[in-house]
């Protein structure tokens, strides 16, 4: 079987952020930090110690995993770096798979992205493949370009499926951390009045604007945006909020939920690992937002809630 490295060099003072965001997706990691060398140096085994290890920078560290080839890459690099965004981890960190091509990790990512069901109706479709839509079904076409959110993630599918549960026609709907837009774009083919759709990064917001355009979507309206602080609240509160993020960013903008929703108000957040869902969850319920539904796929958690205060 073949196998390809995804190293992530960062500061030794980011390494546990560094590992964390990468243990979600796999826990067989390989750290290379130098930086307590010279505590060896003091043992009875220090001059057993490698030059090169000896010289080596002891300000960064490197952290790796492997990807075997049944699995897509592009994926596991578009969840590494939306996460590292929300952290404020983007510019302070440098991504490397070794033993892939630059052009192969352009263009042959796509033959790992088929047509993929979410929940009873969403299909999503790669925008280069041809698609017979069946009775019933809704499509919506994708591709993810240089943003995160293809819908094969796990997170991406939790929030979806809920999305197709819980949307009702004419909602006013707020999608935070848009990535490709693919939640907005579903939220808009499900019903929803009007969505709008905001990340943090411009080509996020660049290539979720594409996406709305090429699925003949015009109610969805793309901005960038810090989490909740620039979000337009000028045509009142939202109905329904979507965050695929990670749990520490959710926790974050907690209290701004209060500023753009109201009583009754649905809230679905995705991208919590089932270890830190307690905190997610207490956090939203001292704030006004009870449990209405949870689901999950493998370790990750899926939640709905209600403002009920």
């Amino acid at each position: 079987m073949y196998w390809t490295q995804l190293k992530v060099t960062c500061r030794i003072e980011d390494l546990n952020s560094v590992t964390a965001v990468m243990s979600m997706l796999d826990n067989r990691l390989m750290i290379e930090d130098y930086s307590d060398i010279e505590t060896g140096l003091n043992t009875i085994y220090g001059e057993l110690i490698d030059e090169a290890i000896l010289n080596a920078d002891k300000t960064h560290a490197k952290v790796s995993m492997y990807i075997d080839e049944r699995n897509n890459y592009n994926d596991y690099i578009l969840f590494i770096k939306e996460r590292f965004r929300a952290l404020g981890l983007e510019d302070r960190t440098d991504i490397e798979l070794i033993g892939v091509d630059d052009e192969d990790w352009e263009n042959n990512w796509k033959r790992f992205y088929k047509p993929l069901k979410i929940g009873e109706r969403l299909m999503i479709v790669p925008m280069w493949e041809d698609y017979d839509a069946k009775d019933g079904e809704v499509v919506v076409k994708m591709d993810p370009g240089l943003a995160f959110g293809s819908g094969t993630h796990e997170t991406t599918k939790l929030c979806a499926a809920l999305i197709e549960k819980y949307m009702e026609p004419g909602m006013r709907v707020l999608d935070v951390g848009t990535g490709s837009g693919i939640l907005a774009i579903c939220e808009s083919k499900l019903g929803a009045k009007e969505i709008f759709a905001y990340d943090i990064d411009p080509i996020a917001v660049r290539v979720a604007k594409e996406n709305a355009e090429k699925n003949d979507v015009h109610n969805v309206t793309c901005g960038v945006s810090d989490l909740l602080r620039d979000v337009d609240t000028a045509g009142g509160p939202y109905d329904f909020v979507s965050a695929n993020i990670v749990a520490d960013i959710i926790i974050r903008m907690t209290p701004d939920l209060e500023r753009v929703t109201k009583f009754g108000s649905l809230i679905c957040v995705s991208g919590v690992i089932e270890e830190y869902a307690k905190d997610v969850i207490e956090c939203m319920e001292s704030h006004g937002f009870g449990i209405a539904d949870i689901i999950d796929d493998k370790d990750w958690k899926g939640i709905l809630f209600k403002r009920i205060f």
